[in-house]
């Protein structure tokens, strides 16, 4: 993996919300494949990330390049179309799980043959092939964000955006999913940026740790030098519930 050239990098990013700074970030960035958690309380700015990082909500001032290439307003939609975004609650069609998964790629131009076909695959990939008929508004929980995640992986993004995509779930429905999220990321090359509460789940997918707090990042590295090494009390609280997975 290259740490040279980021997929995705922003510079001298600032976001405000309803008249309050939320977010403040003098350079981040992504690599091709690679994987990344974003932890912190409720305020930290990790949603703010996310959104800000879709194009979604707008920016007070900064730069977003992707590939490289900046993407100014007119560049938004491509852009959009080259990643994918997956929230907390799934967000699924009144259709058959089929059609949900194959409605991005639908959107994108694809011939409803070969969307469905992909839309097949990526369901497969979940473990959730025998669902394609059902209703999704029949669905688990746990099956639900499963369908969310296919739909999104359906369309083969090259960063995927995560936002607290565990923490509705049950556990032991959790872990099965994470190990199974784990093993996609990988398959498939993709990058990913996940923000969680629930550091447990992310450290089994991720290559770098990235903590917030009041909409800057406190610390990041590898799981293993952000929890063997917090910079101050704030990070070393996660260690209670990260320590066992880091080492």
């Amino acid at each position: 993996m290259s740490v040279t050239t980021p997929l995705l990098q922003i510079e001298g990013l600032k976001i405000r919300r309803g008249g309050v700074q939320v977010l403040d970030l003098p350079n981040f960035s992504i690599c091709a494949e690679e994987k990344v958690a974003v932890i912190g309380p409720n305020g930290a700015g990790k949603s703010s990330l996310l959104l800000g990082l879709a194009c979604l909500i707008g920016r007070d001032c900064g730069r977003i390049t992707f590939r490289g290439t900046e993407i100014t307003a007119s560049e938004e939609t491509a852009f959009r179309r080259r990643i994918a975004l997956v929230f907390q609650e799934p967000l699924l069609f009144d259709t058959t799980v089929l059609d949900n998964v194959a409605e991005g790629l639908r959107i994108r131009g694809w011939k409803r043959a070969e969307a469905r076909e992909a839309a097949l695959e990526s369901l497969e990939l979940f473990r959730i092939g025998h669902l394609a008929k059902r209703s999704a508004h029949k669905l688990s929980g746990g099956e639900a964000q499963r369908v969310s995640l296919a739909r999104a992986f359906a369309v083969r993004p090259k960063l995927i955006l995560m936002d607290e995509p565990f923490s509705s779930l049950d556990l032991p429905t959790r872990i099965v999913l994470a190990e199974d999220l784990g093993r996609i990321l990988h398959e498939s090359g993709t990058a990913a940026l996940i923000a969680t509460h629930d550091r447990i789940e992310a450290l089994r997918v991720v290559d770098r740790l990235v903590v917030m707090d009041g909409g800057i990042i406190v610390q990041e590295g590898t799981p293993h030098e952000v929890i063997a090494n917090p910079v101050n009390s704030f990070v070393a609280a996660f260690r209670r519930t990260t320590g066992a997975i880091a080492k």
